[in-house]
């Protein structure tokens, strides 16, 4: 009897029944069994993560290991199982100023993580990054936006066109922070997914309205979190703990994105702080129309945080106590701009009003809302190049009254698609000094508005701050957001129809890699008319 149990039992094991939840050490490293179909093992000499067995299944690519970036190189590997809840592997690299924590709990596919930093790495971005079997899982997030599969590079090492024309880049997987709490990768047996709960981005940096890469299927299917990045980068980077945050396995199921880990506080994580050590601040966001998302934002030099009102009303996230910056965005457009100071144990209560003026205008092409989606390409520029053949013309003529919204180009170029011409027609009584005024998003190589009317030309503003980072072409529309005025004088104006020639000042490269800017919104501001 006692043998016959014996068999059976390796014949359960044999058919993938699970083990118990359990720490065991290789030759080489760490092996962690969840007991909740996830078995992995983290290289004892330099933290990477080198097996990942679902299920049976192993999903670690072959051609490199997962880890932080390129790998941790040479480190200092503990693990140990604290009671019989967690067991937690701490992996210090002793070339790079990051220590790197996996977390296991009974019962759970999911390796639980944070990442402490004490300054820059190198290549000078933190990121996450899991390299899986294509084959197994085949779907990255937002389809084939990111898969290079058979088509060939054109711009850089990271932007492909394909036999069809279109185009594939893993930044066009990218969403935007605040959206983003899980993304995942897919097969026909798994799926693998990041989550990023309650404060795991305070952290990083670029706040709310940030994106970067979230997967790219090649060889491997690479799925990524990006802490901090270097791509379209308007603000320093913070260092302390990065999260914490989770790479789920499930059998193809979306999990919930609200994951629960105050238990850090029990495992001794450099840099945590736990929820009885944080505020928060709750108030009214007021003068944003209801049409509009009210995001309100706050950071300091330390941490970010963010949170969309409702009902004119928001609480924010529990936040490490402090002083800091407060915004209120009608999109991503900021309204208002104000401080406020975070006590632990404390929910303080501050108001925002947006501030931004009414004025009287003659015609506006699109929103100043911070995004470019409602002009034209713009509800494609996330998510493919600008030469892609599913894109719309550049540059062009709108004509007021007539044109909509998605017939002005989001961007202009200097050495592509041409100058955008605008016409409308004046008032006797509209025939004045009026303010013409272009909201931008971006900026590419010093790329900002040339404008005309009639005999009258815009004085060049200058080129504004410099993003040394490709931009539009790489699906990223929000940078330091210039916007740009000037007085057309009532002798450039007629009564009638009058005809606005909108160019780029700057040069740069050829075609969509010349200087350019993203356009946010353009307005005539003056006393309204029949043209409308």
């Amino acid at each position: 009897m006692v043998v016959a149990s014996a068999v059976l039992a390796l014949a359960l094991l044999g058919n993938g029944a699970r083990a118990a939840f359990g720490l065991t050490t290789t030759s080489s490293g760490y092996k962690v069994d969840t007991n909740g179909g996830l078995v992995f093992e983290v290289n004892k000499s330099n933290g990477d993560v080198t097996s990942l067995l679902f299920n049976g299944v192993e999903y670690q690519g072959s051609s490199k290991a997962s880890g932080i970036n390129s790998g941790l190189g040479t480190s200092s590997v503990s693990a140990e199982t604290i009671g019989s809840k967690y067991i937690r592997i701490t992996a210090k690299s002793n070339s790079l100023p990051v220590t790197q924590y996996y977390v296991a709990k009974p019962d759970d596919a999911t390796i639980y993580m944070a990442t402490y930093i004490t300054g820059e790495v190198d290549p000078g971005e933190l990121r996450w990054l899991a390299r899986l079997r294509q084959g197994s899982l085949p779907t990255g997030v937002h389809g084939d936006v990111g898969n290079n599969i058979g088509c060939t590079a054109f711009e850089g090492k990271d932007t492909f066109k394909c036999s069809n024309g279109q185009t594939r880049c893993k930044m066009y997987t990218s969403d935007r922070f605040i959206d983003d709490q899980i993304h995942g990768v897919v097969g026909s047996n798994a799926a693998v997914w990041m989550i990023m709960p309650g404060t795991a981005y305070e952290t990083s940096s670029g706040g709310p309205f940030m994106r970067d890469i979230n997967s790219q299927t090649g060889s491997d299917q690479e799925l990524y979190w990006y802490m901090n990045s270097g791509h379209v980068r308007t603000e320093a980077w913070r260092f302390g703990l990065m999260g914490p945050y989770a790479m789920k396995f499930t059998k193809g199921d979306t999990p919930s994105a609200n994951l629960d880990t105050s238990f850090f506080a029990d495992l001794d994580i450099q840099g945590y702080v736990p929820a009885s050590q944080r505020g928060s601040v709750s108030g009214s966001a007021s003068g944003v129309p209801s049409n509009f998302e009210a995001v309100v934002h706050w950071y300091n030099d330390k941490s970010q945080y963010w949170a969309k009102a409702s009902g004119g009303k928001f609480k924010s996230p529990l936040m490490k106590p402090g002083t800091y910056t407060m915004k209120l965005y009608k999109g991503e457009y900021e309204v208002a701009k104000d401080t406020v100071t975070v006590t632990a144990g404390k929910d303080a209560t501050k108001n925002i009003a947006s501030a931004e003026p009414s004025t009287s205008v003659v015609w506006r092409i699109g929103e100043f809302d911070g995004r470019p989606q409602e002009l034209k390409n713009g509800d494609k520029i996330e998510r493919m190049h600008p030469s892609d053949v599913r894109m719309g013309s550049w540059g062009g003529t709108f004509t007021v009254g007539k044109s909509s919204a998605s017939d002005f180009p989001m961007a202009l170029f200097s050495k592509s698609g041409g100058t955008a011409k605008v016409n409308f027609d004046l008032t006797a009584d509209q025939v004045r000094d009026l303010v013409l005024r272009v909201g931008t998003t971006l900026s590419f190589k010093g790329g900002r508005p040339s404008v005309a009317i009639g005999s009258w030309t815009g004085k060049d503003p200058g080129a504004p701050k410099l993003i040394d980072s490709r931009g539009v072409t790489r699906g990223a529309y929000r940078g330091y957001g210039e916007v740009y005025s000037w007085t057309v004088p009532a002798s450039a104006l007629k009564s009638g129809q009058n005809t606005l020639t909108i160019g780029v000042y700057g040069t740069g490269d050829q075609d969509f890699l010349s200087a350019n800017y993203i356009v946010d919104a353009i307005e005539l501001q003056g006393p309204a008319g029949t043209s409308g």
